[in-house]
């Protein structure tokens, strides 16, 4: 297949968002060891510092078909990326991720929205905070892939619109992958990824995790033990960054007061938060509004 490295917009040749699903953007690209990622080219609203990481405002399908990498979501731990991995981004989560320098890696992406894919992706099986998928090598999605972008790049504005035909066939290879991975976890993984969510929903609260683990029938010293298998680090430090990357989202996006946004995160000082904010991020709260780039 070949390379087919540009963001192109094509929203002005579909229905409006409220419609069952707009391709905005798609691509294919090879990226070759020790080189620079993103790669030069990239559009403003797309490229992104790896220090800093980035939102979007569209859901997005990332495959890597080739290579390794880093994946980060949301403050979480780092997780390593394989070849045959699905990364199914959603709007407004942070997230970054890069090749590794010794294999590079070859991606396709496609970003959308619509009412369609908003129905579809809300479903239980899919989760925000979790958006790695193992799908495996799959010759039927890269050849989904391949005629998804011989679709678009036809100057048929009718031929065009069938590219959501192909997006659909994606997206359900995608559901049948997490509905049968999702049904192989352990009783463990399944679990702990509940939890997980509990978490995620009360970011900003005080969480009692042996209230929580109460609250789920197991014991707190099994909680802690299999959450850092799981996730790699434990569950108060996994709380404690998802704080600090939220709070320094507000800063950002809003005019709110230090001091205002370190009571809305959960903590009970401004000087509190921002001593663990610069340990955390190497960085002070203020340099954030400032613009400059965080970890």
């Amino acid at each position: 297949m070949k390379v087919f490295k540009k963001y192109i917009d094509f929203s002005q040749n579909f229905e409006n968002e409220n419609s069952g699903i707009v391709i905005l953007n798609l691509g294919h690209n090879i990226h070759r060891p020790n080189k620079i990622y993103p790669e030069i080219g990239h559009p403003d609203e797309y490229y992104f510092n790896y220090e800093k990481g980035r939102y979007l405002k569209e859901y997005q399908i990332i495959y890597i078909s080739k290579g390794e990498g880093i994946f980060e979501v949301n403050g979480g731990p780092p997780q390593k990326i394989f070849p045959g991995t699905v990364l199914l981004l959603f709007p407004d989560i942070w997230h970054r991720f890069r090749p590794d320098d010794k294999t590079g890696w070859e991606e396709y992406w496609v970003g959308f929205k619509g009412a369609y894919a908003h129905y579809l992706l809300e479903q239980k099986c899919f989760n925000a905070k979790n958006p790695i998928i193992e799908l495996g090598f799959n010759q039927e999605f890269l050849a989904i892939f391949s005629d998804l972008i011989n679709t678009i790049e036809s100057e048929n504005v009718l031929i065009q619109k069938l590219a959501s035909f192909h997006l659909i066939n994606l997206l359900g290879i995608t559901y049948t992958s997490v509905l049968n991975s999702n049904n192989n976890l352990s009783h463990k993984e399944k679990i702990i990824r509940k939890m997980q969510n509990v978490i995620h929903e009360q970011w900003n609260k005080n969480i009692d995790f042996k209230e929580l683990s109460s609250d789920f029938g197991i014991s707190y010293s099994w909680f802690r033990k299999s959450f850092k298998e799981v996730f790699n680090t434990s569950p108060n430090q996994y709380l404690l960054m998802l704080k600090i990357r939220n709070a320094a989202k507000i800063i950002q996006e809003s005019n709110l007061p230090i001091s205002k946004i370190a009571f809305e995160c959960g903590f009970n000082s401004e000087f509190y938060f921002s001593k663990i904010f610069k340990q955390k991020m190497d960085l002070n709260p203020s340099d954030i509004r400032k613009g400059s780039s965080f970890k």
